[in-house]
């Protein structure tokens, strides 16, 4: 993709992997918008930042995707790149009597709510890339973050699908591929002990450059190349008896 002069949207764009790729395609030389549920996230980041645009919305519910898509078409018609970035993740055992509430949450903000913004900013005549931001654990799972790991494999499916459903219109469809990093996914204090998000945003930009469509770092790189023997390997050692 052509990395500066785009107007992009980033969804959870206030904090983690969402607010480091803000700030880097700033850098780059791009105005980028950010939604959130967050208000007081979002006029933190939007303090540090001025030149970035917010918009606070609630990705769980259809009616505020709408309103986001109706805004933005509104205000923003020449946005071109969509960075479908926020998820949640939540540990959980599938036999407690919370798992299906919280099992649909997830469900619906990591899987219905990307797939239904997809649908809505296609209809955008200035759209030409999408980048969808998946998980090394779209190819083996942590079993105390079932759901979770589960959507992700769902995503990473649907991109590689759009990807070349997408091809004949000139949309580029980007995979971005995380390991576990330094941020609050999942709750505080869980991923101190991962790389931090620096250094993961440093990478994806390297690989942006070289044309790369599909972006690894660290563990999710070795995960992305390896096959059923190496991945039950993984599955093993991520999930000890």
């Amino acid at each position: 993709m052509k990395l500066s002069g785009n107007k992009i949207l980033i969804t959870g764009g206030g904090s983690g992997i969402g607010l480091g790729l803000t700030e880097r395609f700033i850098q780059e030389g791009n105005t980028v918008i950010i939604c959130g549920r967050r208000e007081d996230v979002l006029k933190e980041v939007a303090e540090k930042h001025p030149s970035v645009i917010v918009k606070v919305c609630d990705l769980s519910l259809d009616a505020e995707r709408m309103a986001l898509f109706q805004w933005v078409k509104t205000y923003h018609n020449d946005l071109n790149v969509l960075v479908n970035n926020a998820g949640i993740q939540q540990w959980m055992g599938i036999d407690g009597p919370n798992f299906f509430p919280m099992a649909r949450y997830e469900i619906i903000t990591n899987i219905e709510a990307p797939l239904h913004l997809t649908s809505l900013f296609l209809t955008l005549q200035s759209l030409n890339t999408i980048i969808n931001i998946t998980s090394g654990l779209s190819f083996v799972p942590f079993a105390k973050v079932p759901v979770y790991s589960a959507t992700k494999a769902f995503f990473h499916s649907f991109t590689h699908s759009a990807r070349y459903l997408l091809k004949p219109r000139g949309i580029e469809v980007i995979e971005v591929i995380p390991p576990a990093l330094n941020t609050d996914l999942g709750g505080k204090g869980l991923h101190d002990h991962a790389p931090p998000v620096s250094d993961f945003i440093e990478s994806v930009f390297k690989q942006l450059k070289q044309g790369k469509t599909e972006v690894t770092f660290g563990f999710s790189e070795e995960r992305a190349k390896v096959g059923k023997a190496e991945l039950e390997a993984v599955f093993n050692r991520l999930n000890p008896a």
